[in-house]
């Protein structure tokens, strides 16, 4: 089994009847955890209430800690979803947060350079102090998952290229591959064809576009797959681009074609849209993927 590291964000999706532990990086690596058995994060929380339930939520679950720094002072990430008419989640993001200091030390370097692929997103890197620890982690012997994920105006054109530039596989929504556009290619690049632009002039071994209920379309060299899986009874949409990541980022580094994997990333989304948040409650609900995966 391949060994995948993730660094960036945690936080809590603070509804109305409740909250919820989230946050893209999160999701994602809680997912590899399950599917895999095996996957390190690295994030940094407050000294604060919701600091305490992210640390005993690791306790439960078994998620080590030894990369989860506390911060004096400033506190946990959080960040208020509302859902629009088409049940899809749009977020108002608190701002100087523990997971914007993220630090790096030896411990995280020799993790990263033991790890087959690191994940991470954009979000994350609104912040000077992690933006420099993340991108201090660019350019080592190791796999890149980049995850665009980008939230309200939390990114720049340098944050998007520099995230390009090491990224081998790149996943994004099809809004995120418009603003690619207007960042990178000044709108010069005809709709159809800018993820293959994207994909040749970057070098990427493997570009994803997810198109939310229409599904997804993998890009790798000369091959392309589009597959769309029916959605039905959904909650929300909260956390399914995380899992189809999950998936795709198993799928890549495990060498499999890409249907196989369009496949079955799109049917793991499509289950996490059924529950409330990202994150199932019930780990049982892993069981059928975590065969698929093992008996490859």
């Amino acid at each position: 089994m391949k060994s995948i590291t993730s660094i960036g964000e945690i936080l809590f999706d603070v509804y109305p009847a409740g909250k919820k532990l989230g946050g893209a990086p999160f999701n994602f690596i809680y997912h590899i955890k399950n599917l895999s058995g095996d996957g390190s994060f690295i994030s940094r929380i407050g000294k604060d209430e919701m600091g305490k339930e992210i640390v005993d939520f690791f306790d439960k679950h078994e998620i080590a800690t030894a990369f989860l720094q506390i911060d004096d002072t400033l506190l946990t990430g959080a960040a208020v979803p509302t859902l629009n008419e088409k049940r899809i989640p749009e977020w108002i993001i608190e701002e100087n947060r523990a997971y914007d200091a993220i630090e790096i030390n030896d411990g995280i370097i020799s993790l990263v350079d033991k790890s087959d692929c690191l994940y991470f997103g954009t979000l994350a890197q609104r912040d000077i102090r992690s933006r420099s620890s993340i991108q201090a982690l660019f350019d080592r012997k190791i796999k890149y998952f980049c995850d665009l994920n980008i939230r309200q105006n939390y990114f720049s054109k340098e944050i998007v290229e520099s995230s390009l530039k090491v990224a081998n596989v790149l996943k994004l929504n099809v809004d995120e591959l418009q603003l690619v556009n207007s960042l990178i290619y000044d709108n010069k690049i005809k709709s159809a064809e800018i993820a293959e632009a994207t994909l040749n002039d970057y070098n990427l071994e493997m570009l994803c576009v997810t198109h939310g209920e229409n599904g997804a379309i993998i890009y790798r060299g000369g091959e392309t797959n589009s597959y769309n899986y029916p959605v039905k009874n959904v909650v929300d949409t909260v956390g399914a681009g995380d899992a189809y990541s999950a998936i795709l980022c198993l799928g890549y580094l495990h060498g499999w074609d890409i249907e196989r994997i369009n496949i079955l990333a799109c049917e793991f989304a499509s289950e996490i849209v059924k529950i409330n948040g990202a994150l199932p409650n019930d780990l049982s609900f892993y069981q059928k993927y975590r065969e698929v995966i093992f008996n490859e």
